[in-house]
């Protein structure tokens, strides 16, 4: 994609984020935040007996790049395994917004990302326990 094409993309993401709001059903409810920009979010994981999650959704706010890259991260997580959460790197997040346009936002970017990750260790917890 060319710098524009990104941009779009990310507005895209941002004006009209998908999944957005509380799930009824969730397994997990984990807070995060950037205090730096000031980004807050919630991330809602409904996951089945086979560790899918079944369903992902996010509510929250903050700056265009956190809330297209939380928006992005529930489209990416709908109906993987939370393996797939565990071993996703941050770079998958900078790639599909763009290094040029998210590399200077790094946690702005990952903000989802890292938030649907601690909603993992917190479920894998609370199994354990």
């Amino acid at each position: 994609m060319d710098r524009q094409a990104q941009i779009d993309f990310i507005l895209d993401h941002y004006e009209s984020p998908r999944h957005y709001g509380p799930l009824a059903d969730a397994s997990v409810v984990q807070k995060g935040g950037n205090p730096g920009c000031g980004d807050v979010v919630t991330f809602y994981l409904e996951v089945d007996s086979a560790e899918h999650i079944a369903a992902i959704s996010f509510e929250g706010e903050g700056c265009t790049i956190s809330q297209a890259a939380c928006s992005i991260v529930t489209e990416m997580f709908t109906g993987k395994t939370l393996a797939d959460v565990e071993s996703t790197a941050s770079d998958v997040i900078l790639d599909i917004l763009g290094r040029e346009i998210a590399g200077t936002r790094l946690k702005c970017a990952t903000l989802g990302l890292n938030t649907t990750k601690e909603a993992v260790r917190q479920l894998r917890h609370r199994k354990a326990g």
